[in-house]
């Protein structure tokens, strides 16, 4: 993942691809998180959030967050972030 603006494609249980733009990665705690915006036509402003993970090649992937606890942290310390920009 990059600092610049990405540009990456999933696909969903049913495989249908989803284009997404990765519009920041966070730290938090020890793990890293990348903020994903739809750009598909039918989800505008749709965003998500997956835990960036490397696979047994080395690759980086990406993965839902399961754990509440987790999900919340990173949530916060997105908000925080967007805060910020607003005051600036």
């Amino acid at each position: 993942m990059a600092d610049k603006e990405d540009f990456i494609v999933l696909t969903d249980e049913e495989g249908v691809e989803h284009e997404f733009s990765v519009i920041d990665v966070l730290e938090v705690d020890e793990g890293r998180y990348a903020v994903l915006l739809s750009l598909d036509e039918e989800e505008p402003d749709e965003a998500m959030i997956l835990r960036v993970e490397e696979d047994d090649d080395g690759n980086e992937i990406l993965s839902d967050i399961e754990d509440d606890e987790e999900w919340e942290r990173v949530v916060e310390t997105w908000e925080s972030l967007l805060e910020e920009e607003d005051e600036e």
